[in-house]
């Protein structure tokens, strides 16, 4: 909460009041593998805003395990360095942090020593006993996979996986969930070998974020949109969440892993679930999940064949940063192979085969090096039929409407639908209706933990991951692993550090006239001469106009004689002007823009357009590119300027090569 809310209301008032939620039981949490990343990043920084809302209960204790030499004091001195490093929390309240940092507990010990976990039980029983915590007890296991087994038979062997019968045990388990179907099964074999179903936690913090689980509550809480969500009304679907960091130095994990265990399977997937599943009898844990598993068990598995045209892969280069700086290419990146076939992007074209998404198909991208960091959702619906405004301009003006739900950043949602331009005729023009949580709502920045560690003390499992669904998951993408496995990437790198990936996840949607949505920033269009000087408002309708394509070095963009019916702009990559006799005329690069030539003029292209290097483009379409025309005068003059000149270049070329 901002500074103005924190004087405004008062400690506990929320939860008092029942607007943040209930405060689970008391209890003592146990963080296996507490010296690492994943504690001091997210877990400690998680529960200290889960303390500063007044949701956690007031006997509430941690105990950290692991095998690093520190005692209890240490231990709180290396926590109190790193929760200032990651905390997200606004007005960060020391003196709330010292009485939190009083609540945490070390134990050094082995998680193959039997003497250890004895420790263990008796230092939770010391911290039952001296905080009135009733027994209960949950289980962190922020630790990797292959020592899930090891901890559980330790809690076996001195009784902490069982509860008394007022009391509860729950343990917490992290990604991955095995790394392909027959890991996931022999994982969840292993786990309820020790562990109850009901017991067993696993955690995808991606669920925690407000903008998902507004899917539920957007869907079936709103009775306007629930009649609309179907193959009648919706043409297709887009998941995309993109990355503009690479792997950094999750080199080692990363390589053993790719963008389609550590992202599609789990995160994106989930969203799907929530996005296109039927709705639950109740809000109740087994009820959601139950329509989650319909909805994984209704997608299509691929045939081996098919993965060559419903599934893309990529791999990032090197390239040379708007900076000027050097930014590595995958394989230099530090612990990875230098002939890695591990992929950096993969996108995929789903289908799920059920009465309500019959024949819509539901396009999954997601990718590390990219030009923007961003979570998106698409849901694009069937354009309207066009007969009713026949011999209007409005005709072939009409674009479908879009919905799109903004995971991160700038969460919210947006409606892009038509209306009239002023005037006279009748003429369409998309726009835009926005929802922005920040607006709405006083939030502070979170992880996603905070509602799954909640959750989860709270004994509500409607987020986490049941066993069948994670083998759902792992069914549908095991057609994919196994050729890509199979099959070395012959065209790895295809797509450098900073650009929108490879052309194929482009072609992946032309065959059926679609595109994947674009955002394109303000700052791409002010490095463009002839849009200088133009408002907020006016690159705004510019950018609702522009989509986005790709083409690799030696691809053929426009070609000679043929009809002109785009615009480009160029975001990354340069391209040569090259005359119907193969003479190069000129070479264009970024921010500069080509195509406008044909148009003004109404004629087939005078030159051809090859990618010089790896391009991202934006094109404007011709209808577009005459509107603009006319409804900015600053502009068109602007194009026509360039247009002379370029037209002057042209013809001198002409005449030059006639002369020779």
């Amino acid at each position: 909460m901002n500074q103005q809310h924190d004087q405004e209301i008062p400690q506990g008032f929320l939860s008092a009041m029942n607007l943040q939620g209930p405060v689970p039981d008391p209890c003592v949490l146990v963080i296996f593998g507490a010296s690492g990343d994943l504690t001091k990043r997210l877990l400690i920084p998680s529960l200290f805003n889960l303390y500063c809302d007044d949701l956690l209960p007031d006997a509430f204790q941690i105990l950290g395990m692991a095998m690093d030499d520190f005692n209890t004091d240490s231990f709180r001195d290396k926590i109190n360095v790193d929760v200032h490093e990651f905390s997200r929390r606004e007005n960060f309240e020391e003196a709330r942090w010292t009485d939190f940092c009083a609540k945490i507990h070390y134990l050094k010990g082995r998680f193959d020593a039997a003497d250890d976990f004895e420790q263990l039980e008796t230092q939770i029983q010391v911290l039952n006993d001296r905080h009135q915590l009733g027994g209960n007890v949950l289980f962190y296991m922020a630790t990797p996979p292959s020592v899930f087994g090891m901890i559980s038979t330790g809690l076996q062997a001195v009784g902490l996986n069982k509860a008394a019968d007022d009391a509860w045990r729950r343990i917490i388990v992290e990604k991955p969930f095995g790394s392909d179907l027959a890991s996931a099964k022999a994982l969840n074999t292993e786990i309820l070998n020790y562990w109850k179903e009901s017991q067993v936690y696993r955690i995808d913090h991606y669920l925690g974020k407000e903008t998902v689980q507004n899917l539920l509550a957007f869907r079936f809480g709103n009775g306007m949109f629930e009649p609309l969500w179907n193959r009648t009304q919706i043409d297709h679907i887009q998941i995309t969440a993109t990355e503009k960091v690479g792997v950094e130095w999750r080199g080692g994990y990363y390589d053993q892993s790719g963008v389609l265990r550590d992202m599609i399977q789990n995160h994106l997937f989930q969203i799907m679930s929530y996005l296109c599943m039927e709705p639950p009898t109740s809000f109740d844990a087994e009820a959601i999940r139950n329509e989650k598993y319909k909805l994984l068990s209704a997608v299509r598995i691929m045939k081996h064949e098919e993965v060559h045209t419903h599934a893309v892969r990529g791999q990032y280069d090197v390239a040379t940063l708007a900076d000027g700086s050097q930014a590595k290419g995958y394989r230099q990146e530090h612990m990875v192979d230098p002939n890695s076939n591990t992929e950096t992007y993969g996108a995929l074209k789903l289908h799920i085969d059920n009465w309500r998404w019959h024949g819509v198909p539901v396009f999954i991208r997601s990718g590390k090096a990219l030009s923007s960091k961003s979570t998106e959702i698409v849901v694009q619906f069937r354009r309207a039929p066009a007969f009713t405004f026949r011999g209007t301009p409005a005709a072939s003006q009409l674009e479908a409407n879009q919905l799109v739900f903004r995971v991160q950043p700038n969460e919210g949602i947006e409606l892009r639908f038509q209306a009239k331009r002023p005037g006279p005729a009748m003429q369409m023009r998309k726009v835009n209706m926005h929802f922005e949580y920040d607006d709405a709502f006083i939030t502070n920045p979170g992880t996603g933990y905070e509602t799954m560690l909640h959750d989860c003390m709270h004994g509500d499992a409607s987020l986490f991951s049941r066993s069948d669904l994670v083998e759902m998951a792992w069914s549908i993408v095991q057609p994919v692993q196994e050729v890509w496995s199979r099959e070395k990437a012959t065209e790895f790198t295809n797509y450098t550090f900073g650009s929108w990936g490879p052309k194929a996840a482009f072609e992946l949607m032309q065959p059926t006239h679609r595109r994947w949505l674009a955002r394109t920033p303000k700052e791409a269009l002010e490095r463009v001469p002839m849009f200088e000087g133009s408002g907020d408002m006016m690159l705004h309708a510019f950018a609702m106009m522009l989509k986005p394509i790709v083409f690799n070095a030696g691809d053929d963009i426009v070609t000679y004689g043929s009809e002109g019916n785009e615009f480009f702009i160029i975001e990354t990559g340069s391209v040569d002007i090259i005359k119907a006799n193969g003479k190069l005329i000129s070479t264009l690069e970024k921010g500069q823009v080509f195509g406008e030539l044909s148009l003004l003029m109404s004629q087939a292209r005078q030159a051809t357009v090859r990618a010089n290097t790896y391009c991202a483009l934006y094109i404007m379409e011709k209808r577009d590119f005459c509107k603009v025309l006319m409804d900015r005068p600053e502009f068109a003059r602007r194009v026509m300027e360039t247009a002379r000149e370029r037209y002057d270049v042209i013809i001198d070329a002409q005449t030059l090569m006639a002369s020779e």
